[in-house]
C-alpha cells in the first residue's frame, strides 16, 4: 500500500479578480476551494490513476472536515490524526499579480506526534510512504528525523519531497525517490545551473548522498532522471501552463504509483512526466483522461 503523509495540510482558497487595491474593498470575480497539501495532492493523483492509497497526517476543526470530505468523495481512504486546532487556510490571490497568504497550521502536541508514530509503526515491507511538504511551525521539519527512520525500520520504502536541508537530511535514509526542481538544486549547492550537464552533475551528487532515484524537474525544459546506472532526459511537452501548484506533487504521484505497480523505472518516469505536465496544463490537479493523453506524448532518451 502507498501512504501519503501531510503534516500541515490546508484548504487552498483561490480568489480571482482583475486588480487588488490595498486599503480598499476588493470584489472577486470567482473563487475555488481545494483540499491542499503536497501529500494530499499525491493521494488525489494516485486515485485518478486507479492506484489505491491511504492519506494520513494531521487535520482539525471544520477545515479538516472539509479536506476529509473531499478525499472521501474522491474515494481516497484516510487515517488522519485529529488535533484540536483548525487545519490552516491558504489564500491564493490571482490578479494582475499573484499573491499568497499561507496559514501557520495547528499546534501539534507530543501526544499527537506519538499517535502518528504508532500508526506508522504498523507498516510493513510491502508499503511505500510518501513524505511531502513542511511541518507545522511548532514541530519544525526536524520531526521527519523521527518519522522517516521509524518507517524504514518497518522495512517500508520512503519517497521524500522536500526542499533544502530537509531534503539533504532525508538522504541518510536512502529514499526511493527525491524530486528537487532545478532552482531547489541550485539553492542546495549554492551554484548556478547553466546546462543539462550541470543539472546532471549536481543531481548525481544527491544520488551519491543516498537517494535511490532522483528526478530534477525543470518546468518547460523537461526533466532529468538519474539512477545509479544511467541518466535519462524526458523532453518537455508543449502546451499552455495554467497552474504550477501541484505539478511537482503530480510527478511524484505518477512516478511512485507506476514504480510500485510495474517495477519499471523508465515507465515510472513517463507517468511522472505525464502527470506533472497534465496538472501544469490544467486549472486544478489533472484528470485521468488528460494524463493518459499526455502519456502518449512523453519522449525519454538516454543522456
Amino acid at each position: 500500500m502507498i501512504y501519503t503523509v501531510t503534516l500541515n495540510p490546508s484548504i487552498d482558497f483561490i480568489v480571482r479578480l482583475d486588480h487588488v487595491e490595498a486599503g480598499a474593498v476588493n470584489r472577486m470575480t470567482s473563487d475555488d476551494k481545494y483540499a491542499g497539501g503536497k501529500g494530499i495532492n499525491v493521494s488525489r493523483i494516485l486515485q485518478r490513476l486507479n492506484i489505491a492509497n491511504i492519506a494520513t497526517g494531521y487535520i482539525g476543526g471544520f477545515t479538516g472536515a472539509f479536506i476529509e470530505d473531499v478525499l472521501r468523495e474522491e474515494g481516497i481512504a484516510t487515517t488522519f490524526v485529529r488535533v484540536e486546532e483548525d487545519t490552516r487556510i491558504n489564500v491564493k490571490i490571482k490578479a494582475d499579480q499573484e499573491t499568497e497568504i499561507n496559514g501557520t497550521g495547528p499546534y501539534i502536541s507530543e501526544a499527537k506526534v506519538q499517535e502518528l508514530l504508532d500508526l506508522l509503526e504498523q507498516l510493513t515491507a510491502d508499503d511505500v510512504v510518501v513524505f511531502a511538504g513542511s511541518a507545522p511551525a511548532n514541530l519544525g521539519n526536524q520531526i521527519y528525523n523521527r518519522l522517516i527512520p521509524l518507517v524504514k525500520e518497518r522495512g517500508a520504502e520512503v519517497v521524500c519531497d522536500f526542499e533544502g536541508q530537509t531534503l539533504l537530511d532525508s538522504l541518510a535514509y536512502e529514499p526511493l525517490l527525491v524530486k528537487p526542481n532545478n532552482h531547489e538544486l541550485e539553492a542546495i549547492f549554492g551554484v548556478e545551473l547553466n546546462s543539462l550537464d550541470d543539472v546532471a552533475y549536481y543531481g548525481r551528487q544527491i544520488l551519491d548522498k543516498g537517494a535511490k532515484n532522483v528526478i530534477v524537474s525543470m518546468a518547460g525544459d523537461g526533466a532529468l532522471f538519474i539512477t545509479p546506472e544511467e541518466t535519462y532526459f524526458a523532453k518537455p511537452i508543449k502546451g499552455q501552463v495554467k497552474n504550477s501548484v501541484g505539478a511537482g506533487d503530480s510527478m511524484v504521484a505518477g512516478f511512485t504509483g507506476s514504480l510500485v505497480r510495474t517495477g519499471d523505472p523508465i515507465e515510472a518516469l513517463k507517468w511522472g512526466v505525464a502527470c506533472g505536465t497534465a496538472t501544469a496544463f490544467s486549472d486544478d490537479l489533472a484528470d485521468s483522461d488528460f494524463i493518459n493523453q499526455l502519456y502518449q506524448q512523453v519522449e525519454v532518451e538516454i543522456r
